[in-house]
């Protein structure tokens, strides 16, 4: 029940109302936080003469110093920000400013309003591992940098979603540890299974499930070859892509692709259930992730993930609870080998889909999360 004294102002750029933003964390956090007390969305805001003007610069650099300008992490872009915020936060007192996302917006702001800031990783942490953080030119790093830094520091609490993001903001940015609290995420389907509508039975054909908007990034190459792999061993399974298209040489009878679903939509919620429902494994060999949320969506229909073992995977992932860390070099045969070892053992594959339901019944869900955060609010300061 939401405490109405609560005053809870929602600071980022985008709109939490939108479940295609941040694969619809933005939503599932203000939700949470309306259950926790009124909240208040002061964006989204964009500064569209300054991220023009920033865009241009960006392209003439590239063009002569062959060089990125990461305006998105920018001091220019971020005072924009800061110049908005301030006027939205002048007007009504608030007790807190939860902030996902959002250390742009964050940076240059000047309030004693107590902040807690969301993220899933860091700038430094992310710096040279996203493809969009690569061939940055020095001051775009220092600026950078410097966003994250001040945003860390004037933050009351820091919330992550992993130990890897934890391990960065402590060691890359001095922050006290006492301020950072890692508490996962949940999973952002409206409509989620109870146990006794999942069907924990040994299949006949084992359907693997792979999701991603970009087959490229999430490692689409590596799970068709993990496919081909388990086919050639002469096992039974089909493989369904969902939320991209993969190029024409990825293409086999037994593939279903299934494109984007729009979970603004209460068709789109209910194709979504139907589809993970009836799937038994989710391969995921992604080349980025701070925290991909499919794998808690995965746990709460029962289904064992297999994941690159990179970036924030392991905050949401478990070893043996909820599926297996794959080597982040494999090249799809890793995938293979442990699949056809849950196929030849059923019993260890239904006892995986009990364990992983449990994991996300325990903390991958946002329940807990909000939990865990109002307890934190009510809290008078870092312990």
């Amino acid at each position: 029940m939401a405490n109405h004294t609560l005053k809870i102002a929602y600071l980022s750029a985008e709109n939490p109302k939108n479940k295609k933003v941040w694969s619809g964390t933005h939503y599932s956090i203000y939700k949470s936080l309306c259950e926790i007390g009124d909240v208040e969305i002061l964006g989204p805001y964009t500064p569209k003469i300054h991220l023009f003007i920033a865009k241009i610069i960006n392209q003439i650099l590239l063009f002569f110093l062959k060089k990125r300008y990461d305006y998105r992490h920018s001091k220019f872009i971020s005072n924009a920000y800061a110049n908005y915020f301030n006027k939205k936060l002048k007007k009504i007192s608030y007790n807190f400013i939860v902030a996902p996302a959002a250390s742009c917006e964050l940076a240059f702001i000047s309030t004693n309003i107590p902040i807690i800031y969301i993220t899933d990783g860091t700038f430094s942490g992310c710096l040279n591992y996203h493809k969009s953080l690569k061939n940055l030119l020095k001051k775009s790093i220092e600026d950078g940098n410097i966003i994250e830094q001040q945003t860390l520091n004037k933050s009351k609490y820091i919330i992550v979603s992993s130990e890897w993001a934890m391990q960065s903001v402590i060691k890359d940015y001095s922050i006290d540890s006492r301020k950072v609290k890692t508490i996962p995420f949940g999973a952002n389907f409206e409509l989620l299974p109870t146990i006794n509508q999942l069907n924990l039975e040994i299949p006949k054909t084992w359907k693997i499930l792979f999701v991603g908007v970009y087959w490229e990034n999430k490692g689409g190459e590596i799970a068709y070859n993990a496919f081909i792999s388990l086919l050639n061993k002469g096992y039974d399974v089909s493989l369904t892509i969902l939320g991209c298209v993969p190029p024409d040489k990825f293409q086999h009878p037994k593939i279903t692709v299934i494109q984007f679903i729009d979970k603004n939509e209460k068709a789109g919620q209910v194709k979504l259930f139907d589809i993970y429902k009836q799937h038994q494994l989710l391969i995921l060999p992604t080349r980025f992730d701070c925290s991909p949320i499919v794998i808690n969506e995965a746990s709460a229909f029962a289904m064992p993930c297999l994941v690159a073992n990179t970036g924030g995977v392991a905050g949401h992932l478990t070893e043996n609870e909820n599926g297996f860390l794959i080597d982040y070099n494999d090249n799809g045969e890793g995938y293979a080998e442990k699949i056809s070892f849950l196929i030849t053992h059923p019993e260890l594959y239904l006892k995986l889909r009990q364990t992983a339901r449990k994991k996300y019944d325990e903390s991958l869900n946002w329940q807990t999360w909000k939990e865990k955060l109002n307890s934190l609010m009510l809290s008078k300061s870092p312990d």
